[in-house]
């Protein structure tokens, strides 16, 4: 409907005119000052609530000075602002009107009384003028802001788009205000996740690796579950102290997940621990407590992490970790600038100017994270000779062209790179982790793929085993390569120095390079990785990735040859009605073998999930359910598996001093508010835990508002946005000042 303008002969409206209407206010003294000032008898006995809902007045009647146009589609009023422009001559001789808008016939002493009103109200403007002025001269911050004018007016775009865009006096406050913004949006998206998760009854617990949180390490916790749409979610709800004694931390791991999360223990279904090299001894302790209590906790891999990548962490040999720190930061280094990476590709052009199609692929490889990639030690070694050229070449650069850091730390990972113990390390791992490489990466394939890689896992064990039974002999091929990649690079051949010396004055010492490599490095790596594919693909895991048989595009590579009991004691306690699972098994497979030809086959858990018919299958579709929240399967659509990816880019771009201390469940009450930079800007953005989270609190001539952007999924922004905005309204009192 449009609106019309209540002022008397006024007769626009909203739908003829590009004129702001606004609304009566809803203060009682404002909304009799607007009443008595339109002079219409009529409106007098109406409440401020009745005046609000039901009439407006249109921008003429304000003075220019009163209203306040933030954009070309916003008008706001001053909170003092009072209409004064009024036509009440025309308005009496006006018949057509005066039934509509009758107004008020003032007396003299009545006009007398609003003249002198008028009068006092002007002095009183003044004086506040005059004392605002006065204060301006003695309060610093005015410097501040014209400042800020001399920017503005001299080109800076940036910062007038800032002003422009942005609400009016925009509020600072404190931290403590920060805080409670924060905690209140955290428990409220914290809660409504929990909520999901106990809704769906069954899932599954990930963690990532240790993150430096306010100085102190923590453990991101994540959850998996499928929501009443049928989407896979994988969501992270916190940050877990880290505690150096193993027992302990799974002590306090599961208190957090029962007591002060309140998730039943009984429907987790699958855990998964994404961890370097230090702390994944003591979450195998952790993951093999929660077993203990809770045998259907199935331990797997986490999807998001390669398999080669996650036993290279795990293995306990101090050289390992030392190299794969060293290949993270080498990586780091080349994408701190695009001209590093430049240099990087011109010596890799020159190196590989025989063999172009690879030299073309390991530019491109160079130019992502391939660190974490199934085949990143094969790229490492082929990268070497081109890494140590180019980082010599930073180094001993004598045109100036890189400062003094990059220069300096190229020079350091120089070193680095061009130690023996080094070299070897990384070629013994490419040959050992070669074995795995295949199954690894069609653990991260299609469902398809992830059924038929469970069942090469006997061969995979069976040819480490023959490296193990000839590790002599292997041994031998392997550090023959080293020794080669070495002298090629004019690298010195000699036992780590930290050995020497323990060894100095033992005569009997006649150890040589290549045994010690054998003892030391060889057989604990080949060992360990056969018994880390064991714990990790366990019997129950194996037969859980077996009933993905059942997803239809499988079946019929099967050709429909699946043992249906096999699927029927897996999960049978965990299905709504497990006695007719036999028949409707057999259902399920009638429906896809007798399928029109011209049917396309679901290829997947997401596809199986969302047909039409299956709620007729609810055993399947619980089955289904379940499957898919093992922490193994990758989340099939992208929207929902943001959790880890979020968590990434937080920690990446923020400085670990910088992080909130609210991301974690420690119950701090530390009071650091009288720290330097008490009061920041409000709408200083905040990664909450589950999303990238910003608060906005604005200020408006005329009106208080509040706004809240939420950068995440839309099922956030609907959900929260009410209730976090009605808690920055009722902070607004409180920052007025």
């Amino acid at each position: 409907m449009p609106n019309f303008c209540a002022a008397p002969n006024c007769t626009r409206k909203s739908t003829q005119s590009d004129l702001a209407f606004f609304r009566f206010p809803r203060d009682p003294a404002r909304c009799q000052k607007w009443v008595e000032n339109c002079r219409r008898a009529d409106l007098e006995d109406k409440t401020p609530d009745q005046l609000n809902k039901h009439y407006r007045l249109c921008s003429k009647h304000f003075e220019t000075s009163m209203i306040c146009r933030t954009s070309p589609y916003r008008t706001l009023l001053q909170d003092n602002a009072i209409p004064t422009i009024f036509d009440f001559s025309s308005h009496l001789n006006n018949p057509h009107s005066r039934h509509r808008k009758r107004i008020k016939e003032l007396s003299e002493d009545e006009i007398r009384t609003l003249k002198l009103k008028k009068i006092d109200e002007t002095s009183e403007q003044e004086q506040k003028h005059k004392e605002t002025n006065n204060s301006n001269t003695q309060n610093p911050s005015s410097e501040e802001g014209a400042l800020l004018e001399y920017r503005i007016n001299s080109g800076e775009e940036v910062l007038r788009k800032r002003f422009e865009t942005t609400a009016v006096n925009t509020l600072f406050c404190s931290k403590t205000q920060q805080k409670q913004m924060l905690e209140i949006c955290e428990s409220c998206i914290r809660e409504e996740t929990l909520r999901e998760v106990r809704a769906s009854q069954f899932f599954s617990i990930i963690t990532d690796d240790v993150v430096d949180i306010a100085g102190e390490e923590h453990l991101p916790v994540l959850v998996r579950f499928v929501d009443e749409s049928h989407n896979l979610r994988e969501e992270l709800v916190g940050f877990l102290p880290y505690e150096a004694d193993a027992e302990i931390l799974a002590v306090k791991f599961h208190t957090t997940i029962t007591e002060k999360w309140g998730l039943n223990m009984e429907y987790c279904r699958g855990q998964a621990y994404t961890v370097s090299n230090g702390f994944s001894s003591k979450m195998k302790v952790v993951a093999s407590r929660l077993l203990e209590k809770y045998p259907q906790a199935v331990y797997t891999l986490s999807s998001s992490c390669a398999l080669n990548m996650c036993l290279a962490k795990s293995v306990p040999v101090v050289g390992v970790c030392v190299a794969l720190g060293t290949i993270e930061e080498v990586c780091s280094f080349f994408h701190r600038s695009p001209q590093l990476l430049l240099e990087l590709d011109n010596v890799i052009s020159v190196l590989f100017h025989n063999s172009v199609e690879r030299g073309k692929e390991l530019k491109e490889i160079c130019h992502s994270q391939w660190t974490g990639r199934h085949d990143a030690f094969e790229i490492i070694v082929d990268l070497l000779q081109a890494l140590v050229l180019c980082l010599d070449g930073i180094n001993s650069d004598t045109n100036s062209r890189w400062n003094n850091c990059i220069a300096g730390r190229a020079f350091v990972l120089c070193s680095a790179v061009t130690d023996f113990d080094f070299i070897v390390t990384i070629v013994v791992l490419k040959h050992v982790l070669s074995f795995t490489r295949a199954f690894g990466k069609n653990l991260q394939g299609q469902t398809s793929d992830v059924f038929f890689a469970a069942s090469s896992l006997t061969a995979v064990l069976y040819s480490l085993n023959e490296v193990m039974e000839n590790i002599e002999v292997y041994h031998e091929f392997w550090f023959e390569e080293a020794t080669n990649l070495a002298t090629k690079l004019d690298i010195q051949m000699k036992l780590p120095g930290k050995f020497r010396r323990a060894q100095q004055g033992n005569l009997e010492f006649q150890l040589t390079l290549e045994s010690y490599y054998k003892e030391t490095l060889s057989v604990p790596t080949v060992e360990h990785i056969i018994q880390e594919l064991k714990d990790i693909f366990s019997e129950q895991h194996l037969k859980a990735l077996k009933c993905l048989s059942l997803v239809p595009s499988v079946m019929v590579q099967l050709k429909f040859k699946i043992s249906e009991k096999h699927h029927a004691d897996m999960y049978r306690s965990d299905l709504p009605n497990p006695d007719i699972l036999l028949a409707e098994l057999h259902c399920w497979r009638i429906k896809w073998k007798h399928r029109r030809k011209d049917k396309e086959l679901p290829s997947t858990i997401y596809e199986v999930l969302h047909l039409p018919d299956i709620k007729f299958f609810p055993n399947m579709c619980a089955l289904f359910k379940i499957l898919c929240i093992l922490p193994v399967m990758k989340v099939e659509n992208e929207r929902y598996g943001n959790g880890q990816k979020r968590l990434k880019a937080y920690l990446r771009n923020t400085l670990t001093d910088q992080r909130s201390r609210l991301h974690h469940d420690d119950n701090d009450d530390d009071d650091d508010d009288d720290d330097d930079d008490d009061y920041l800007p409000v709408n200083h953005s905040r990664l909450l835990g589950f999303g990238q989270q910003t608060v906005l609190q604005g200020k408006t001539k005329g009106h208080q508002t509040s706004e809240t952007g939420v950068l995440g999924p839309d099922y956030l922004i609907d959900r929260f946005s009410p209730l976090i905005g009605l808690f920055l309204e009722s902070k607004n009192s409180s920052w007025d000042s």
